[in-house]
């Protein structure tokens, strides 16, 4: 038998980033040094640091906030496109009559829904409706395509046999679709952060005391840039862990079936 050597391969794919991290970090912070840079231009990354650990109390309070609004948002893309593909999927009439309409959606710029939406709704409730605004067209497009993208032949054979449209939805076409739905629930997953983010933005003043992007917009009219950096990193690491928890969700459904999970064992 061949030795196995995931451990060592999943190692691999851990090492160069963070390399490449520790020696851009150490370029930024000589650079800084050596250049005298004041850091109301450019701060260090010693400095973000050290403003990191001062306004944790600050800065984690508002990032548990776009937390929340982007999980809020991402739910109700989940549901909504799901929803609204399985109703597609089952009427061509209705799929023709409102898709174009969720295009219009997903191609006008969320920056300019949300002032809009921040008149007629609650601002809470309008930074929510950006999230799912910007996440919702990927789970209902990738959802349907894989609702779409049945085998024939299976289809075929669930029709000899006289399985009924929910029995053909429920074990032939639903399996089928996952791994396109979960597909699009890992785009969805960062947008939805990114929505939110535009939508506190927009919120300006209204938006006091809440999110990160109120944090980021704050520091930047009192030119404390360090804070701005340590709410930026803030942000990233947000998208990365729900980008990394998305793919774990995925890989521990499709694991053992389907190959693009097979591929990563």
């Amino acid at each position: 038998m061949f030795p196995d050597n995931r451990p060592q391969t999943k190692l691999l794919r851990v090492v160069p980033p963070a390399l490449i991290a520790l020696v851009m970090l150490i370029a930024w912070e000589a650079i800084v040094r050596l250049g005298q840079i004041p850091p109301y231009i450019l701060p260090s990354p010693a400095l973000i640091a050290q403003t990191l650990v001062q306004d944790w109390p600050v800065l984690f309070d508002s990032l548990l906030t776009t937390l929340r609004t982007t999980l809020e948002g991402f739910v109700a893309a989940s549901a909504g496109g799901i929803a609204l593909a399985l109703l597609f999927s089952r009427s061509k009439w209705i799929e023709t009559a409102l898709f174009p309409y969720a295009v219009i959606l997903q191609v006008t710029p969320v920056i300019a829904i949300a002032p809009l939406l921040l008149i007629y709704l609650p601002q809470h409730l309008a930074v929510v409706a950006c999230a799912f605004i910007v996440a919702f067209f990927p789970v209902l497009s990738n959802t349907l395509l894989g609702l779409k993208s049945v085998d024939r032949n299976l289809m075929g054979l669930f029709t000899l046999y006289g399985a009924s449209r929910g029995q053909t939805l429920r074990f032939l076409k639903l399996p089928s679709a996952l791994p396109y739905m979960l597909g699009g629930l890992r785009i969805a997953g960062g947008l939805s952060l990114i929505g939110a983010v535009v939508a506190e933005i927009a919120a300006g003043s209204a938006g006091a005391g809440s999110g990160l992007a109120y944090r980021i917009a704050e520091s930047s009219y009192r030119l404390n840039i360090p804070r701005m950096f340590a709410a930026l990193l803030l942000l990233g690491v947000a998208g990365i862990v729900i980008h990394i928890a998305l793919s774990l969700a995925s890989h521990l459904v499709l694991r053992g079936w389907h190959e693009s999970a097979l591929g990563q064992e």
